[in-house]
């Protein structure tokens, strides 16, 4: 594979809480739920700490083990969890959780896992780009959404609907019903989305955190054949910068509603 990957917080003065890493043979992306100031974690470590220290040992877990994704995410999220479980509260609801995606090339095919609302693109050959997404996220949000919608973004009302709507589904995370990301529980890796593909079916593959991905999915100013034609021809920067343009030029979230102004963002691009 030959990878090309680029990553930006939401803004200077923060830490950016996704994680992006790769090896030869295997990609891994999370993007760590956000916690507004307003709410408690039960974590001191915070989101960042979380979704980069899964991260790192899920990258390590995939080199070194043939274990299949689920295995090897449900023993990260267990490894994980055990770092701080004797200092921080994991039985809070709202302790530090991410979205992950994994990507890793064997002998003739590509396995994939996805669990929460990052995305996965497959280029195939003679057909539309497979596009991976958990949606179980959204659904949930659309019942808790409108007055955060509603609000002007930026303005303490709009803060104010965001932890409004992020303590809500706290209660729906990781629970039948509702939505699933990896936090404590390692049985969450056993609701993730996987796969595999013949490798010589796969051009390129795209994985993009929901910050990256929004030109498409939220402003729908690209479709995903024009995403993978940015990503193949001037890179995961420019796709980043375009998200920019696109916030700057919304700074109130009037045209297009949004918990998040800014998001971090990250992009990478396999040509397989």
């Amino acid at each position: 594979m030959r990878l090309s990957l680029a990553t930006e917080p939401a803004s200077s003065d923060r830490a950016n809480e996704d994680f992006i890493g790769a090896t030869p043979d295997a990609v891994v992306l999370l993007d760590g739920a956000g916690t507004p100031a307003d709410l408690e974690s039960g974590c001191s470590h915070g989101v960042a700490w979380y979704s980069h220290t899964l991260g790192s040992t899920l990258l390590a877990g995939m080199t070194q083990r043939a274990d299949s994704l689920t295995e090897i995410l449900a023993a990260g999220i267990k490894a994980t969890a055990s770092m701080h479980d004797f200092c921080c509260d994991l039985s809070h609801p709202g302790s530090p959780s991410a979205t992950v995606v994994m990507l890793r090339r064997t002998a003739g095919t590509l396995d994939w896992l996805v669990l929460a609302d990052s995305v996965l693109v497959l280029d195939v050959l003679d057909a539309d780009p497979m596009v991976i997404c958990d949606e179980r996220q959204a659904l949930t949000g659309s019942r808790y959404r409108a007055s955060m919608d509603a609000a002007v973004g930026g303005t303490p009302e709009h803060l104010q609907a965001l932890s409004r709507y992020m303590d809500a589904m706290r209660a729906h995370r990781n629970v039948n019903g509702g939505f699933w990301v990896a936090a404590v529980d390692p049985l969450a890796a056993e609701q993730a989305l996987t796969g595999t593909v013949p490798i010589d079916r796969v051009r390129a593959a795209a994985i993009l955190s929901d910050g990256a991905s929004r030109l498409i999915d939220r402003f729908h100013l690209a479709t995903w054949p024009q995403a993978l034609d940015i990503l193949d021809q001037d890179g995961p920067e420019e796709l980043i910068r375009r998200v920019r343009e696109v916030e700057h030029g919304d700074p109130d979230g009037s045209r297009w509603p949004r918990g998040k102004i800014f998001d971090d963002a990250t992009a990478a691009y396999c040509r397989i």
